[in-house]
């Protein structure tokens, strides 16, 4: 009876928290998605809208230059060169690639929890964002037009030693000399960079571009992206792996690397982004139909140059 009296003079006389609990309000976040990334290929890359999703990219036929012509102070000859500028005759027509998705909402559920979020407009919101995810891995490593099948072969380098030294990065630039635009590589080969930067005393330059900070190899902003996958993968769990870095220049002003999609689509919600209500079923789902159309050209082989077999598994004491 003695600890019985003491233990209620110990505790306190009040409402408790379990009970308080049910009268408050919970302040809550929007669904959180831990796969998505910034997708700064596609912020970075110029795109062209398209009037019938095909693309052709008319190249003249290679050469030193063009035409013959006459240079000269003192004319050696009165015959000024002539001739034409030859096309290719077969050029390479793109077609835009679709990638689509339906998502379906039960409606009693959107009449009754949509406060203080939307439940159409969060299911929407994560579903494009899947869009856009794979949108930018196909870009990178689609059979057809992925920038990683399309790079000619005078275009590719391999590493010196394995790990990604400032000399290798020098040699892609040599490559993609004429205005490049940026570097793409997965987070660990940026780490694996920077680890050869730090060993020889040279560390990169960080700049601050469209609100994301970037290291910077000789004025050239590196873009991080998953989709050059390390050994296969997005995301490798082993220390040691084999990736490639692209050093592209982008733009059609400069015959760069371009991204494509369809313009003027119907019920657009944003660049080649269609999303479309479908309906409701007699149980009362909605659908909708989100379609993406995207593809991308390389206009000139020195547009792009890529750094393969790339080991991001190289560590170093400093001691």
């Amino acid at each position: 009876m003695a600890k019985e009296k003491e233990s209620k003079e110990v505790g306190i006389n009040a409402l408790g928290a379990n009970a308080a609990y049910n009268l408050a309000n919970v302040t809550k976040t929007k669904p959180q998605y831990g796969a998505l990334t910034p997708k700064w290929l596609t912020k970075f890359l110029e795109f062209k809208g398209l009037e019938t999703g095909l693309f052709r990219v008319n190249k003249v036929v290679e050469g030193e230059t063009p035409l013959d012509v006459l240079c000269s102070q003192t004319k050696k000859s009165d015959i000024i060169p002539s001739g034409y500028v030859e096309y290719e005759t077969e050029p390479r027509e793109y077609r835009l690639n679709s990638i689509s998705t339906i998502i379906n909402v039960n409606t009693a559920i959107e009449d009754v929890y949509s406060v203080p979020y939307d439940q159409v407009q969060e299911q929407l919101e994560l579903a494009i964002e899947s869009l856009r995810e794979r949108q930018e891995s196909q870009l990178i490593n689609n059979d057809d037009y992925g920038l990683l099948k399309n790079i000619a072969d005078s275009q590719k380098i391999q590493t010196r030693n394995g790990a990604p030294t400032p000399d290798d990065l020098d040699e892609l630039i040599s490559k993609v000399w004429k205005e490049p635009s940026f570097f793409l590589a997965h987070p660990r080969a940026i780490a694996a960079f920077e680890r050869e930067c730090t060993r020889r005393g040279v560390p990169p330059v960080v700049v601050n571009i469209a609100g994301g900070t970037f290291l910077t190899w000789r004025g050239i902003p590196i873009v991080p992206t998953d989709k050059l996958l390390v050994d296969g993968l997005k995301n490798p769990t082993s220390q040691s792996g084999k990736t490639n870095i692209l050093l592209i220049r982008t733009g059609e002003a400069k015959r760069g690397v371009i991204g494509l999609f369809q313009a003027g689509l119907k019920n657009e919600h944003s660049r080649g982004l269609s999303v479309r209500f479908r309906g409701i079923d007699d149980k009362g789902v909605a659908s909708y139909l989100l379609s993406l159309y995207c593809s991308a050209a390389i206009l000139a082989d020195d547009a792009i140059a890529v750094l393969e077999d790339v080991e991001v598994g190289e560590y170093y004491d400093y001691d």
